[in-house]
């Protein structure tokens, strides 16, 4: 039984410590709108979009005003296009023209941003996959909401290196093609390993082709309330750290439940998953590396961070997990360097680099997030580390992704500016070293032994 405490709390989590509902992903299936006409296609696509997600941002609306829990975004995500696709799209060109209608569809939704332009090749590529992702660049730069994101690796089956490769070259011309945005367009461009298909954070959501026809994801946030909670005890133990992280993430859980309960019940469209994840923003006292800061350690990066964000993300799973019947998508901590002042504030410090970060992302949700680098960085560097964190998330069995940003014209010591949630991160340097004949050997990196475990 909820009591009136309850009821008090939460609302000081939301007034004072930031706590939000992330997003409200509705799902879409698009498989039954596949027409060799390129036309027709586009019709359907434009027409199932705009009739199931009509009343997705007033409802999401009147659930903040029901509940006064802010709704920062509402989203959709869609079928894999490259499946959508192949049959009509002869052309990258021809893809780029689904792009302009994802975007037309989203705006008459009013959502903030669609994903699902997106290519499944851990294993190879299809012409329609390889056409798709080569009409990318093209396709973030004409559009304003929509997503991008390719799936280069599982472990089941491995670390595609020609797609590797190729994305490396595909965020240079991406960066190239809105440099006079600081390369925003790879702000909206994900690559993955273990890609989930219930996942409701951009820029990476997509909608499984095992998902239903239409389906709801909430996403919920709150560093915040996990820092403030923190605050309260300083010095105490590692049993009592614990358990005040799981207590908390059980609370920040229960709000996302409750939305996305009463999201479905309005829509009439199935919930599918709570995702725990500590989403940061820009904002002071929203970040996850101050909670990082308020388990012990001086900045982001400093001795004993990865441990500490590995006890942060599994206590967030152990909690979360007892809030929901379903939780889902990535579920952890995101440590994403722009949209998190702490980690914006360990960079200019010094305290954290890129090889501090992919060694955190061994431990936490996603992967190498946000991170502005040198404009002049060769695409092979790029395929590098695209490969090295891929090969995290293959071994480990878990989610990995790049959301790298060559920042055209800019180099170490300047700032990127994105602006909204995207917030700014200052250029990291990149080890200059080359990497190119080892990104140069075609073919795929096999997937691990899964039966010989020691």
């Amino acid at each position: 039984m909820i009591n009136i405490r309850e009821v008090a709390e939460t609302n000081k989590m939301i007034e004072q410590e930031n706590l939000d509902v992330r997003t409200i992903t509705l799902g879409i299936s698009l498989l039954d709108c596949i027409d060799s006409d390129l036309e027709k296609l586009n019709e359907k696509i434009y027409s199932k979009i705009t009739t199931v997600a009509r009343d997705l941002v007033a409802v999401g609306q009147k659930i903040e005003n029901s509940y006064c829990i802010p709704i920062v975004n509402k989203r959709i995500s869609v079928t894999p296009i490259a499946l959508i696709g192949g049959a009509a799209c002869k052309t990258p060109d021809d893809f780029v023209t689904i792009a302009h209608t994802l975007d037309r569809a989203a705006k008459k939704a009013g959502v903030n941003f669609i994903g699902g332009y997106s290519a499944l090749v851990s294993k190879g590529m299809t012409q329609a996959d390889e056409n798709l992702i080569r009409s990318i660049p093209a396709a973030l730069a004409e559009t304003d909401f929509v997503c991008s994101s390719v799936n280069v690796g599982s472990t089941k089956t491995g670390i595609d290196m020609d797609a590797v490769r190729l994305m490396g070259e595909i965020v240079r011309q991406t960066a190239e093609r809105t440099k006079e945005k600081d390369s925003i367009g790879c702000a909206k461009l994900v690559i993955f390993c273990n890609a989930p298909d219930d996942n409701p954070f951009m820029a990476g959501a997509f909608h499984g082709v095992t998902e239903a026809d239409a389906v709801i994801h909430v996403g919920v946030s709150g560093p915040g309330v996990v820092k403030t909670a923190l605050e309260q005890v300083r010095g105490e133990s590692f049993e009592v750290l614990c358990e005040t992280i799981k207590k908390t993430a059980f609370k920040i859980t229960r709000v996302g439940q409750l939305v996305a309960q009463e999201a479905s019940r309005r829509l009439g469209i199935p919930f599918g998953i709570i995702d725990l994840s500590l989403a940061p923003t820009p904002a002071i006292g929203d970040s996850v590396a101050d909670i990082l800061h308020e388990i012990g350690v001086e900045y982001a990066g400093a001795p004993g961070t990865t441990a500490a964000l590995a006890l942060l993300n599994d206590q967030v799973k152990k909690g979360g997990i007892m809030a929901s019947s379903y939780v889902g998508g990535l579920s952890g901590a995101f440590i994403p360097v722009s949209e998190d002042q702490g980690m914006i504030d360990a960079v200019e410090a010094k305290a954290l680099t890129l090889e501090k970060l992919e060694a955190m992302t061994c431990v936490c949700s996603v992967g190498l997030d946000m991170i502005a680098v040198p404009g002049d960085t060769k695409a092979s560097t790029i395929s590098g580390i695209i490969a090295d964190e891929m090969a995290i998330g293959m071994i480990n069995q878990k989610t990995t992704a790049v959301r790298l940003i060559p920042v055209i014209g800019k180099s170490i010591g300047e700032k990127a500016e994105f602006g909204g949630l995207l917030g700014y991160a200052p250029i990291m340097p990149v080890n200059p070293y080359d990497c190119s004949a080892f990104v140069n050997r075609t073919g795929r990196i096999p997937a691990p032994v899964h039966s010989f475990k020691n």
